[in-house]
């Protein structure tokens, strides 16, 4: 006997909302980030970069009350550049591949242009970034071990990413 399940009906399937992180997100975010990456991220260089910047912004994905998505933006500068550092993307096991992590990074975009800044620098991959108009900065430099290839600026003005990585307390 082969069991059929029944179809959710549309109205009973809870929308994702993205929402500015509050303070009582944080823990819930910590969890995320954690499970996502593990105690290693603590050794990369942008996790040393987050740690002296200021948080810029975040925004969380929530599915009913349920934490699924988180992002965050840090004040930093390139050079002369007036930036921020993106990241880390985080997103729930089970709600992967349906987009959300483009959401999150669409969000972020938005929140810079709004902040009128020179342009949004990480560290990803550059497959995935790309497609949103990051660009490879060759010129941008951070004060530890990176992959170069991985470092990606998305320019909003014509403000190069050029000199040292800083963060901007």
């Amino acid at each position: 006997m082969n069991a059929v399940a029944a179809p959710v009906p549309v109205d009973a399937v809870t929308p994702v909302r993205i929402l500015r992180e509050r303070s009582g997100d944080v823990a819930a975010i910590d969890a995320l980030v954690l499970g996502a990456f593990g105690p290693g991220r603590f050794a990369k260089t942008a996790e040393r970069l987050r740690e002296a910047a200021a948080l810029a912004a975040g925004f969380c994905a929530f599915e009913g009350e349920r934490l699924i998505g988180s992002v965050r933006l840090w004040s930093i500068t390139v050079g002369a550049a007036r930036s921020v550092f993106l990241g880390p993307i985080a997103v729930d096991v089970a709600s992967r591949r349906g987009g959300l992590g483009a959401d999150l990074v669409q969000a972020c975009i938005e929140e810079a242009k709004a902040m009128k800044l020179d342009g949004v620098l990480l560290v990803g991959d550059p497959p995935y970034f790309s497609r949103f108009g990051f660009l490879p900065a060759p010129d941008a430099v951070l004060s530890g071990p990176v992959d170069r290839r991985r470092v990606m600026w998305l320019p909003i003005t014509e403000v190069a990413p050029v000199g040292a990585v800083r963060p901007v307390a």
